[in-house]
Formats: C-alpha cells, structure tokens, sequence
C-alpha cells in the first residue's frame, strides 16, 4: 500500500463525508470507461459532476482533487460510468453543460492542509452565530464547510423567512479571511447533520443513508390507516417523518385489493358497514352499526367481493362467514359498549367483597375453636385432677347433679303410681 492510499483511507475516516455508499448495481458490467464524468460528493451531501481527466482506472472510494473556484477541493468519488450519466438525468444536468475536472490525486501535504482547514469549522461555526446575533438577523447558522485550500467556506443556515446577509457576508469575509458562500437548508438537512435517535430505536435514516429528500404528505398516513396525530407523524425534525413515504407504494397497491368503504353487506338479518380492514393481511371487520362497533365480523376481501357479487344480483346471505365457518357454530356476539361501562366491574366487587366477608367470619370462627381445643389438650392431667379436688364438696359436678335429678323424676313416678293403686283398694 503506497503512501498514498494509506493518507486517502485516513482522510476518510477523520472526516464525516459521503456518508452514502451508493449502491453500484453495474459492478462489473459499467465502470468510468463507460462515461466520461464521475461523481464526486463532500461534506454535508454536497455533491458535484466532474469531467474524468484521470483515466479509465478512477474507481469508486478514490480520494480526487477537483477545480473549484477559486483553488481547489478534495472529495470522493461516489459513481462512475452509465450510473453518473442517470443520476445526472434524474437531477436535470445535461450532459454538454460546463463541467469542471479532476485535477489529480491528493498528496499527503494536500490532505493534511485539507484536515487544518476542516479543524476549524467547529469554531467557526460558533464566532458566526454571535455575529449573525449581534446583526439582530432571524436565522441559525447550522454548520460550516471549509474548502481544502481553505480559501473558501460554505455557511450553511436555516431560517423561516427571507433574510438580507449582505452585511453579514462582509462582516465574515473580514473575521475570517475567506471567501463567503452562504446556502439555505431545511430542517431535514440540519437533523441529518446533527443526528439522532429515531422512535423505532434505530439512527435517523436521513444521517445514515437519506441524502435526497422527497416531499412528505399526509396522504401517505392515510393509505397506510395511521393514525392523524401531529406528534406521532412528526419526526424529531418538526417535519413529517421520511418513513411514511417507504411503504406508501406497498399500501396503494395492496389497497386496489380491499372493498370501498362506503360498500354495504347485506345479510338477512341485518346491514353490515365496514369498521376497519387491516391492507396487508386483506381482512375486513364489519359493524351492524354505522357509527359504534356492535356485532364484529372479520372475513377476507375475497369473502367480501362475493358479498357485495351476490347482493348486486339482489341476494342477501345467511352469514358473511363463509358456510364452512357457519356451520361449525355462531360465535357470540361482543358488545364493546357494555365492555366498556363504569359500572361493569361494580356487580363482582360486591359479590366479591361479601364472599369475602363470610369466609373470612368462618375462618375467625374456626380459628377460634382450633385455639380453645388446642388450649384443653395442652393443658396438664395433673391441673385438670386438681381443679375437681378444689371444687367444693357440696358443690357436684354437672353429669352427676343430671343423674340425681333423673333418679328422682323416676321415684316421684312410682310413688304417684303406689298412691294410686291404694286408691282404687280403698275404693273397692
């Protein structure tokens, strides 16, 4: 590896630029011997077309010198061969338009003088915002890109309104000894250049790979069925998210498979109307009621265009299920307002809490006994004989004064008998 290459390879990972690997699906089949102009992109996705006076060996990743005005700059080359002649098509270039050239390739002292100049644009970035501050102007400088020879310098700046930097355009000529470009961007561009964490956890897509940003609309949201609030279709730019426009195509497409949802199945029973559909998996549930879910049905599209078949012939099916469906047996229908009451949970708690109270009443209850039988049985033999030698003796215990009482009932009854049996002798 020669010094060269060894310097170019540093230079690429010191410094953030061309941050897109362009995809070249022609590897083998076009390379710069196919077309004469190459892509070279910089810092912050700034792109530019050079005409190749380096020959047929350029290849993509190659660190190049290019013209500019004034001096020189150094940047990567991005796309070579019948891609470049697309690319430049799709961004209306034309191919006879003034092109500047590829100069060489960088020497190490080219690329080190290009690592001072791209070292300071920290600093400068943040003395031009106190000026701007001082000049009481309503924008926000967001980020500074110094040419190779650092004899230029690109302001890139954000700003809602239009804004008059003549003054300003002096005011940094003469700080900072350059010749001053200033250039407006969006917030997208400011978020990709700062970065960031994405709500699907992932980088932001515009700085890992989005260089090229194409309008966002709320139509995009709406295909795809998603929900139409502000903060959740906002991405951390203020902007709508760039993802809404990477499955929009899927959806519209998956859509011309799915019923209108003005469409109406009539049944026998009732008239169904559509309460949602999920595109992907081309299921549709349907409603009795217009406005409230009641009586959910969910079939497949196919279903569905059978239906709405047989009903423009002026037939009403038994069920929108299919006969397989019906007849292993009616699903009981769901009313989602019921689920949905205050008062739904109010019967259960009270029988819950009464349940509760009994069986906590009975546990006390038996609790209770365990603890009194468990209080006899402890108790010593010797404690229980000596509670009935302490008892008094006229004082009898409760079975023996049971036993007297009977014994006496039982000669009371004899003697009434004795007594009576005198009387009839006597009366004889």
């Amino acid at each position: 590896m020669t010094d060269h290459n060894k310097k170019q390879f540093s230079f690429r990972q010191e410094c953030p630029r061309a941050k897109l690997q362009a995809t070249n699906w022609l590897a083998g089949i076009s390379d710069a011997r196919d077309f004469d102009i190459v892509e070279v992109i910089f810092k912050n996705t700034r792109a530019g077309y050079y005409i190749n006076s380096l020959g047929p060996e350029v290849k993509i990743g190659d660190t190049v010198v290019v013209e500019s005005q004034p001096g020189y700059d150094i940047g990567r080359v991005n796309m070579t061969g019948r891609l470049v002649k697309l690319q430049m098509r799709k961004n209306g270039i034309k191919e006879d338009s003034e092109l500047r050239k590829l100069l060489r390739y960088p020497t190490p002292q080219e690329l080190d003088r290009a690592d001072e100049a791209h070292s300071l644009e920290h600093e400068t970035m943040i003395k031009a915002r106190r000026i701007a501050e001082g000049l009481l102007l309503n924008m926000k400088i967001g980020d500074v890109e110094y040419q190779a020879d650092a004899a230029k310098a690109i302001f890139y700046y954000i700003a809602d309104e239009r804004v008059d930097f003549r003054a300003l355009i002096r005011v940094l000529a003469d700080t900072f000894k350059v010749r001053v470009e200033m250039r407006q961007i969006g917030a997208r561009q400011e978020a990709g250049r700062i970065g960031g964490i994405g709500p699907c956890g992932r980088p932001l897509c515009c700085s890992q790979w989005i260089t090229r940003f194409s309008s966002v609309g709320t139509g995009a949201a709406r295909i795809q069925d998603i929900s139409m609030s502000p903060q959740k279709l906002a991405g951390q730019c203020a902007k709508l998210k760039c993802c809404l426009n990477f499955e929009s195509a899927i959806y519209a497409e998956a859509q011309k498979q799915m019923p209108g949802k003005d469409v109406q199945l009539e049944t026998k029973d009732a008239t169904y109307y559509l309460f949602k559909s999920d595109i992907l998996a081309h299921k549709v549930t349907y409603s009795t009621d217009r406005k409230i879910p009641a009586n959910l049905v969910t079939i497949d599209s196919s279903r569905a265009f059978e239906i709405i078949a047989l009903n423009k012939q002026g037939v009403r099916v038994d069920s929108l299920l299919p006969e397989e469906e019906a007849a292993q047996g009616e699903e009981t229908p769901t009313d989602l307002v019921e689920q949905e009451s205050l008062t739904r949970f109010d019967g259960s708690k009270g029988k819950k809490r009464k349940n509760r109270g009994r069986r906590d009443k009975s546990q006390g209850e038996k609790k209770q006994q365990g603890e009194k039988k468990q209080q006899g049985e402890n108790r010593p033999q010797g404690e229980k004989k000596q509670q009935g030698e302490n008892r008094p003796q006229g004082e009898k215990k409760p079975q023996e004064e049971g036993r007297h009482q009977h014994q006496r009932r039982r000669q009371r009854g004899r003697g009434g008998e004795q007594r009576g049996g005198e009387q009839k002798k006597s009366e004889s």
